[in-house]
């Protein structure tokens, strides 16, 4: 059994073994006889192989497994062969109905696009050119299908889950220093954090950082440097941008050299030590002298990445300075709104005169009513109606 199949058998409900005389079938008559069960096959069949590519059990000739696309090829179909049921025999219907509704994209198309995926719905591709292009490269469903060969598919799927994740994981980094990065240092940060440990093929790097920055608008791309973008700065990659970008590459790899030669000088101490115990000076001397050169180098690098270290606080500081003042700023404005709508001393001073008047006159005539009501009130009929006057105090 292929370990795309193992996959979707031990992981996926829908492939159940009581399933899978249907899922297995020729189920395209279905689509008028029975519509809710071809909408389920359907479903389980996308759902399925998407979740399994996204895991990296599909079938690729990339070392590195693809989990943001799916080859269509003849490897696909070996992998789903079941020894009881053969090869799925509506799997060409299956991503017949994934490329019409826009689930499943064809891997050129999506590259070369300059309109998010969202604005141009891909799901807008009648059936009946859908079918059309797959009979083109030779994927018509039904028992007679041939796969077709090197054709790769985007699965949207899995792009919305790793963009979900990759959100999740950037959610904290707010500082201008730490949305920077060179491709390179970009990849090595964020790939295993996002595919639990696993690596990103190349192909799969492009399709990630082209859905994150066109159909998402989460990252600014230019060239060499990728920058998470924040909505209160401009878009755009400055110099500035890039020069960080390189800055905090050639750290990482200097850091990298470090740990490096730090444990070749612990190697080299051990191997010393074990040809003196051995009374072997020839070896013993030969150990120290290349402890010597791998320290030198290590302070030199360690010198050099404390210089590059320093630069770098400097950066975050002058960055942390510019939103500082960029805060202010706008703090001076909403105070400027404010007072002016205030509208200066003169009209407060105005206003509290305007109040105390009026809060005066409220108590002059609580003082009248007050006086009114020691004489008492004497109320009767009279006159057609009741009348109350009040009494005098004598």
């Amino acid at each position: 059994m292929s370990e795309l199949l193992d996959f979707l058998l031990q992981n996926d409900p829908s492939f159940r073994k009581a399933r899978l005389p249907s899922l297995y079938s020729d189920f395209r008559s279905q689509q008028t006889l029975n519509p809710d069960g071809f909408v389920a096959n359907v479903s389980a069949w996308k759902h399925g192989l998407s979740n399994a590519a996204l895991a990296g059990h599909a079938p690729s000739k990339s070392p590195a497994r693809n989990h943001l696309t799916l080859e269509l090829d003849g490897a696909l179909l070996r992998a789903l062969e079941n020894k009881q049921f053969g090869r799925p025999l509506a799997l060409g219907t299956v991503l017949q109905e994934a490329l019409a509704s826009g689930e499943m994209i064809p891997l050129p198309q999506f590259l070369r696009a300059t309109q998010s995926i969202y604005q141009k719905s891909w799901g807008s591709l009648p059936f009946a050119v859908a079918g059309w292009a797959l009979k083109q490269i030779g994927l018509t469903g039904g028992p007679g299908d041939s796969m077709p060969r090197d054709q790769v598919v985007v699965v949207i799927q899995n792009l919305e889950a790793i963009a979900k994740a990759f959100v999740d994981v950037t959610a904290d980094r707010t500082a201008p220093f730490e949305r920077i990065f060179s491709r390179t240092h970009f990849r090595r940060t964020f790939e295993a954090s996002l595919l639990q440990g696993q690596r990103l093929s190349d192909q799969d790097f492009d399709v990630l950082v082209k859905f994150l920055s066109r159909d998402k608008d989460i990252l600014a791309v230019d060239g060499h440097t990728i920058k998470i973008r924040d909505p209160a700065e401009t878009t755009t990659i400055s110099e500035e941008d890039s020069a960080i970008a390189s800055l905090k590459e050639l750290m990482e790899e200097l850091t990298k050299q470090t740990g490096v030669l730090s444990r070749r000088v612990d190697d080299l101490n051990v191997a010393a030590l074990d040809a003196v115990r051995r009374k072997n000076t020839v070896s013993a001397r030969a150990a120290l002298k290349s402890k010597k050169l791998a320290e030198n180098n290590l302070a030199t690098r360690h010198a050099t990445l404390g210089q590059l270290e320093e630069v770098a606080a400097k950066i975050q500081q002058a960055a942390d300075n510019v939103q500082l003042v960029r805060v202010m700023e706008a703090s001076t404005g909403a105070l400027r709104s404010l007072n002016a709508q205030v509208g200066g001393a003169d009209r407060v001073d105005a206003v509290l005169d305007d109040l105390r008047e009026q809060m005066g006159q409220v108590d002059e005539v609580g003082n009248v009513i007050a006086e009114v009501g020691v004489g008492g009130w004497c109320c009767g009929r009279g006159g057609g109606g009741y009348r109350c006057e009040a009494l005098g105090e004598g």
